[in-house]
């Protein structure tokens, strides 16, 4: 008498199932089977079970291994749609307030609008956040090329620096506002639900301090 455990033949795997998936799925069909075979060698011989029952049962098995697949391939699906989106950062220039690395070439600075200002000083901190020079700039300006002035050695090249800009109306000090810069993306990470920027420098941010996006093509020479 066969085993009526075992199946005569072992269905055949699915390419996009991995070997691992399918032990699983295996292991699950043949537990199912020894309960059938069990609740068969153990029904009432009068009242049997009946034929509709059975296949009720296959029905219910079959739609929850149908299910448990879905939710496999969704998972691998939405594992592939968050790397492609971590794609999409690498290479592009970020717009955020992260340190500028200082190259040797005149840095792109985006300025804060402020209402009402009539001068402004752009603020040069080092590394850790120390004043190194204060420069007057148009308080208009929606753009600011920043470069040291000639024969002086504020600015290493190498070396980080943060900006900012405080504006006045007279001698009436307004605010000060984070003067914002452009960076390259060389690496995008997922991190406990977070992304993560790696800058041309070094440096890392959050994507979530990121308020502007271009395509690297599009910076001026010597910009990055």
């Amino acid at each position: 008498m066969l085993d009526p455990v075992a199946p005569s033949a072992t269905p055949a795997q699915s390419p996009a199932t991995s070997p691992g998936a399918a032990t699983a799925e295996a292991g699950d069909f043949h537990t199912f089977l020894t309960m059938l075979t069990t609740q068969m060698q153990n029904q009432n011989p009068l009242e049997p079970i009946q034929a509709s029952d059975f296949a009720a049962q296959l029905a219910t098995f079959s739609g929850v291994e149908q299910q448990v697949q879905t939710n496999d391939l969704l998972t691998r699906l939405v594992g592939r749609m968050g790397l492609a989106d971590l794609a999409g950062w690498v290479g592009r220039d970020v717009l955020s307030t992260a340190p500028i690395r200082f190259d040797g070439t005149p840095m792109r600075l985006v300025p804060p609008e402020v209402q009402g200002a009539n001068r402004a000083d752009l603020v040069v901190t080092d590394s850790i956040g120390r004043e190194i020079g204060r420069y007057a700039v148009d308080p208009q300006s929606t753009e600011i090329l920043f470069e040291a002035p000639e024969g002086s050695n504020v600015l290493e090249s190498g070396a980080f620096y943060g900006f900012s800009m405080v504006s006045y109306r007279d001698d009436i000090e307004l605010s000060e506002n984070a003067v914002l810069g452009y960076a390259q993306v060389l690496e995008a990470r997922a991190d406990s639900g977070r992304t993560l920027l790696v800058l041309a420098g070094g440096q890392i941010i959050d994507s979530d301090a990121v308020v502007g996006l271009r395509d690297s093509a599009l910076s001026p020479v010597g910009q990055g």
